[in-house]
């Protein structure tokens, strides 16, 4: 979908035009602010870039995201017998990721409005390499979990804020695509690390699979370099002119970028008449709504059941019976499974609407998750029962790749006004983060054979996405084909735009 650059691609040049004089402080210093709109000014007048260059860096944040959270599965097996972990201690240690990127999320919002979003994720990877570090060389259970809540800040960073970038620069008719691209790179890490896991698995080093994560790190630091601000924060923070370079550069030579322009202000007017933002604002009667959906995306996507897979399938397939390095490899077939059929929706979301493919890959979720039960509990023979688990295991995940996977964060960007969409993607991704973590701290006790066992857990899940069929049926619009200021304008009652068909 993203090739080279045609002419029509090639973004234009900005004047050499000297930067505006910038404010001091009483000391004589820049202040942080001016300091850091300079420096994005500057970036953006030299640094004018394609669109497939400018779409690859920003969808990289999610590698960092899936490889840290895929990298667990193929841990687990190793630490649990080096340190004698319990289905608790597993948890615990699986869920800390999750707690530390409650807590990154929860300062997306003012790191966005201060620095930008693409300050913001070069943050994010920064911290990630940290944490990876100190976790490949923890020489305690206790400070790999304090690693691991130093790599969910990064990561919870991250995921608030790299969907938030995509949808303010790609254009309309590309923009549920391109948040699909951020899901993409996520399973591409989760594949990455599955990948890395079964080809370290007869070493057992599980600390250099940790390791791994300080590549995307990296490559993504260093890509961002050379990346522009997006479009919208710098109009709010009077860089007019960087911005239209922007917007040619990510939406192409045909783009109106006066009627871009012209649409932004009026946005960015109409929020300045109102009060400075903040966190009850996403309480008001036009935003509330906008809320609810967003929460019942985040908290289905992770209730849906699937970070127990993609966290805990080889340690399930070897409390079946099966061996260290077949369970791993299993794994790597989830992976595949995941990276194709979140590429196939690139095509799709744009053309089918957000709300279909959630409705779909309920259905699909539903049926494998009670396929997966009854060959659990029924099924004697273990080589049988695993090969038929990770067939059921593969159709669940080809249906939530289909809708919950990446269709959750395109709309969770989308559906929030311009004034409170850092904020409301920070109340998102932070409730998001603790269905997560309540998910992998809960499923290695209820699915311990005292408990509900696998196959029970298997059923809970498939009961809750029934549930999350009939409240998306019932509560989810639909936002194809709409610009962001088109939706935010509607809530406002001021336009009624019509969806593309």
């Amino acid at each position: 979908m993203l090739s080279a650059s045609t002419p029509d691609d090639r973004p234009t040049h900005p004047a050499r035009t000297a930067p505006p004089p910038r404010q001091r402080t009483r000391t004589g210093r820049p202040s942080r602010k001016e300091t850091a709109r300079h420096m994005t000014q500057t970036a953006a007048a030299r640094r004018p870039i394609g669109r497939t260059t400018l779409y690859f860096f920003g969808a990289l944040g999610g590698i960092l995201f899936g490889y840290d959270l895929g990298v667990i599965s193929g841990v687990l097996p190793f630490i649990g017998k080096l340190w004698g972990l319990s289905g608790w201690d597993k948890g615990v240690i699986t869920a800390s990721i999750s707690v530390g990127a409650i807590v990154g999320a929860i300062f997306s919002a003012r790191l966005n409005e201060i620095l930008g979003r693409r300050r913001t994720i070069m943050v994010a990877a920064v911290i990630v390499i940290v944490g990876t570090a100190a976790a490949t060389f923890s020489p305690t259970f206790v400070l790999l979990i304090v690693s691991r809540l130093v790599i969910g800040v990064g990561i919870g960073l991250s995921s608030s804020t790299v969907p938030t970038y995509l949808s303010e620069l790609a254009p309309a008719r590309l923009r549920g695509a391109m948040g699909a691209l951020n899901q993409i790179f996520i399973v591409l890490g989760i594949l990455i690390a599955f990948l890395v896991s079964y080809g370290l698995g007869t070493s057992g080093n599980w600390r250099l699979m940790f390791a791994g994560a300080v590549v995307p790190a990296v490559i993504l630091v260093a890509g961002l370099v050379f990346l522009p601000e997006t479009p919208r924060w710098l109009i709010a923070n009077g860089q007019e002119e960087q911005a239209r370079t922007v917007l040619v550069s990510s939406h192409g030579g045909g783009v109106d970028v006066d009627e871009e322009v012209r649409t932004i202000r009026e946005v960015i007017r109409l929020d300045s008449e109102s009060a400075k933002t903040r966190f009850r604002d996403l309480l008001t009667p036009m935003v509330r709504p906008m809320l609810v959906v967003a929460l019942l995306l985040a908290i289905g996507q992770q209730f849906s059941g699937v970070n127990a897979v993609n966290a805990y399938f080889p340690t399930m397939l070897i409390g079946l019976g099966f061996a260290t390095q077949a369970a791993l490899l299993s794994g790597v077939l989830l992976g595949v499974t995941k990276f194709v059929f979140t590429a196939w929706v690139v095509f799709v979301v744009d053309r089918w609407g957000r709300k279909p493919l959630l409705l779909i890959g309920n259905v699909i979720m539903v049926v494998t998750l009670v396929a997966a039960g009854f060959v659990v509990l029924e099924v004697r023979d273990t080589g049988t029962k695993g090969v038929l688990m990770l067939i059921a295991m593969v159709l669940y995940l080809v249906g939530y790749e289909l809708g919950w996977g990446a269709v959750v964060w395109v709309m969770m960007s989308e559906v929030f006004p311009l004034k409170v969409r850092a904020a409301g993607m920070g109340v998102s991704s932070v409730v998001l983060w603790a269905a997560t973590g309540i998910i992998s701290a809960v499923f290695p006790i209820i699915a311990d054979p005292g408990a509900l066992g696998i196959g029970g857990s298997m059923f809970l899940f498939a009961g809750i996405n029934v549930v999350l069929f009939a409240l998306t049926k019932w509560l989810v619009p639909e936002t194809k084909g709409r610009t962001l200021e088109q939706i935010e304008l509607d809530l406002r009652g001021r336009t009624h735009a019509k969806t593309t068909a």
